[in-house]
């Protein structure tokens, strides 16, 4: 592991001890939520890296089309790769929220609704890398299957949900236009976001450098 790797990584370890120590002793009950508030801090950053890991798969998809590399292909498979394991993460975690603030674990709510979509269609992905043999057809599908995949992201993830009543609460606008929310909240919901995000990038780095690691190796 190389010196600044080890770096990423240990910030990485220092900013998550903040967080859990900010979620579990700092962090006031949500009027309405409780302590059941604290799962928010889990569930919006890893459905926030997963968006950002499908957006990076289908940039580095379109660098693949435009210019084919192998190293494209990788950072644009293992960022779906990725971004598929987030979406389960924040899928678990609301139906955890669900159970506990409804009563069901699954009540098909139009954001839970469109998420199952979203694994859905990024299942396919992997399903469809997983069938062609050939590397360079299989990259160039794969590319243009990721590009076409994110155009939904937005409509599943931010559009869709909000023309429907549901059960997922929505943040609470003041009168300035900004979100209002408790500083210790907001500012350890930050940190959690940062934390996940470099979380994300560590892993994705990892992963392409030691898959290009065994192909250069075989």
């Amino acid at each position: 592991m190389r010196s600044y790797e080890k770096g990423l990584w240990l910030l990485i370890l220092l900013l998550t001890a903040a967080v859990v120590y900010a979620v579990f002793f700092l962090v006031p009950p949500a009027m309405g939520l409780g302590s059941l508030v604290r799962i928010a801090f889990f569930h919006i950053p890893v459905a926030w890296v997963a968006v950002l890991a499908f957006l990076v798969s289908a940039w580095y998809a379109v660098r693949y089309l435009r210019r084919p590399s192998a190293r494209f292909d990788a950072f644009s498979a293992e960022s779906a790769r990725l971004g598929l394991i987030f979406v389960v993460l924040a899928t678990l975690s609301g139906a955890v929220f669900s159970k506990l603030t409804w009563g069901s674990y699954w009540n098909w709510d139009p954001r839970q609704t469109t998420i199952f979509v979203l694994l859905l269609i990024y299942a396919a992905y992997l399903t469809l890398r997983s069938v062609i043999p050939d590397a360079h057809r299989r990259a160039r599908v794969a590319a243009i299957y990721a590009l076409f995949s994110f155009l939904t992201v937005p409509f599943l993830v931010f559009i869709i949900p909000r023309f429907y009543f549901s059960l997922h609460p929505a943040p609470v606008i003041n009168g300035s236009g900004s979100i209002d929310m408790d500083p210790v909240m907001l500012k350890t919901l930050l940190a959690s976001l940062l934390d996940m995000t470099l979380i994300y990038i560590a892993v994705l780095y990892h992963r392409v450098n030691s898959e290009r690691g065994v192909h250069h190796e075989t």
